[in-house]
């Protein structure tokens, strides 16, 4: 496996149905942290609702979506998105998955890193944040790889996908930290 095999695509160049099939495929794995997400798209009338305001927010720069392509299979295999942006205090969210056969391959953590990239430099954002589920350890690896610390849990602060309040875990990077991993 190479990780030259993967590349990222902004909305703007993915299909609906790759979209779909991508959260589809991977319903029940990543359904613990991106509830919202697989709520909306159980029937395909809702998940067309949501491909749609997604590439009307990104037309707006509200949020941004990057998708991950397998080269070779030219199948989505994974996206990391940019939301809850603050442009009065420059911080955003961003949140990300692999599909599980593609987990612990190094593969989210090289292209989370470029879109944080994204984020202070393009973005012009002063802090990078993600919530994590506590008990997913290779959620945490990729934010550690990518210099974000842990500054905390916060309890029942997500409306997970049964409806239960979840806890997370919140990790924050800072562009000053960012720039000093370049040094």
């Amino acid at each position: 496996m190479n990780l030259s095999d993967y590349k990222l695509e902004r909305i703007a160049n993915v299909s609906f149905e790759t979209f779909f099939n991508l959260i589809s495929e991977n319903k029940s794995y990543i359904e613990k942290g991106f509830a919202g997400t697989v709520k909306r798209c159980e029937s395909k009338e809702g998940a067309k609702l949501l491909f749609e305001e997604w590439n009307s927010d990104e037309n707006n720069n509200e949020s941004f979506s990057f998708f991950i392509r397998d080269k070779k299979t030219d199948k989505l295999i994974g996206l990391v998105n940019i939301k809850n942006i603050d442009k009065l205090v420059k911080k955003c969210e961003i949140g990300y998955f692999i599909s599980e056969q593609r987990a612990g391959k190094g593969i989210i953590s090289k292209f989370t890193s470029e879109v944080v990239t994204y984020c202070f430099e393009v973005l012009q954002m002063n802090k990078v944040f993600l919530r994590i589920a506590p008990e997913n350890i290779g959620s945490q690896r990729v934010a550690l790889n990518n210099g974000f610390q842990k500054e905390g849990i916060l309890r029942q602060e997500y409306l997970g996908f049964e409806g239960s309040y979840e806890d997370v875990m919140y990790f924050g990077l800072l562009k000053t930290d960012y720039q000093k991993k370049d040094d």
